[in-house]
């Protein structure tokens, strides 16, 4: 379970094809680990840009993971390059604070920048979102975008609107985004569970 709060941007620094998957390498760039020493560990779970990922081995600050064919095909790590920013959060731990909300890491689908912002300023962001998620997003309701927690500013269509403030845009990588660029998207699994529950009564 995450927040949605990003820690880090960190670089990739390896791809390597493992078959029909892939091995990734991330600089954790400073990433705090949930050990007392502020380490992480093998069987760690860290959300890459929204993905939850599970930490197969370390070295020097640099952690891998092993991408399933279910995750390339559900996500857009199997197109990042070496040297590529990915937002870095660590699981969230007991007792520490629910600053975001409750995201998952389980990507929904991948939506597409339709306006970017500014990344010193911020501005207003808008992403398409898969029709078959639109259900799901209300205006002042929350979204996970490439693992950021966000708010959606207006009643949503094909596309949501996200006012980001500066702090956001410089601290992730939502101020890098282009026009066009994919973004992983998360809706809020609390929304999706009211609809099962729901639907299990006949509503």
């Amino acid at each position: 379970m995450f927040t949605g709060l990003v820690q880090a941007v960190g670089k990739v620094t390896a791809v390597q094809p493992v078959g029909a998957e892939r091995r990734l390498q991330v600089d954790l760039a400073g990433l705090p680990g949930p050990g007392a020493d502020g380490a992480f560990r093998i069987g760690d779970s860290i959300a890459l840009s929204g993905v939850c990922c599970t930490v197969v081995e370390l070295a020097a600050g640099r952690a891998s993971f092993h991408l399933s064919e279910e995750t390339l095909a559900r996500t857009w790590l199997g197109r990042v390059a070496v040297g590529d920013p990915l937002n870095l959060e660590g699981a969230l731990r007991a007792g520490e604070p629910l600053g975001g909300h409750m995201v998952q890491g389980h990507v929904d689908g991948v939506g597409a920048v339709v306006a970017a912002i500014d990344p010193e300023a911020g501005g207003e962001l808008a992403v398409t979102v898969p029709p078959e998620l639109q259900r799901y997003c209300v205006e002042k309701g929350s979204i996970t975008l490439d693992g950021v927690s966000l708010t959606i500013a207006g009643p949503p269509a094909a596309s949501v609107r996200i006012a980001v403030i500066p702090h956001t845009a410089q601290v992730t990588t939502l101020g890098r985004k282009r026009v066009g660029d994919p973004v992983h998207v998360e809706v809020d699994v609390l929304a999706k569970y009211v609809e099962r529950l729901l639907a299990a009564r006949g509503l």
